[in-house]
């Protein structure tokens, strides 16, 4: 029991060999690591600052040339071509607002125009049909005169048409009744005057 638990000789060495490996792997790593540490931020190392200074204004004129060159003049085109077609609608908007109020003042112009036409038309056709009422009033009046002074006329020829018949009747009464009252004595131009007479 004693000899299996108990290392041998060989586990021994190998344990110290495997030892002294991992030693010289993490003397090689902070060795490595202390190099890193001392040389730092290539952009801090003074060593490396004429190249990039020289490659800074290398950057800095190709990029000066690209956009005076390329950029700045596309964007001073663009900008101005901008500019000309803001101005350009700008105009297309006062000639519209022109010719709006320009139609708008023909058309009140119309208006009124239309509208004193109107009047005039209106009187016109007043004028015109109270002359044809005058027209027809007078000629309604016209008639209605000579009508009335037919009808006069024929009243008056009824009437002393009717006085001849009454006076005609009455005699004829008178000289039958006084044939009647007194046969013999009547005579017809002396009762026919004494009617005449009475009714006169």
């Amino acid at each position: 029991m004693a000899s299996e638990t108990e290392p041998t000789g060989e586990g021994v060495v190998e344990g110290a060999a495997h030892g002294a490996d991992t030693a010289a792997h993490g003397a090689d790593t902070a060795a490595h690591g202390a190099e890193h540490g001392a040389t730092g931020m290539p952009q801090l190392d003074f060593e490396t600052w004429p190249s990039q200074i020289f490659w800074l204004v290398i950057a800095l004129v190709v990029l000066y040339f690209l956009m005076s060159r390329i950029a700045l003049p596309r964007i001073g085109s663009v900008i101005e071509e901008r500019h000309d077609a803001i101005e350009s609608d700008l105009d297309r908007a006062a000639d519209y607002t022109r010719q709006a109020e320009e139609a708008e003042a023909a058309y009140e112009l119309a208006l009124q125009e239309a509208r004193s036409k109107a009047q005039e038309i209106a009187a016109e056709t007043r004028a015109e049909i109270q002359k044809k009422v005058d027209a027809a009033m007078a000629e309604a009046e016209s008639r209605i005169s000579e009508r009335t002074a037919v009808s006069e006329a024929r009243i008056a020829e009824i009437r002393d048409e009717a006085a001849a018949s009454v006076e005609a009747v009455a005699a004829d009464t008178a000289a039958a009744l006084v044939e009647q009252m007194l046969p013999g004595s009547a005579d017809d131009a002396e009762v026919r005057a004494a009617v005449a007479a009475r009714l006169g």
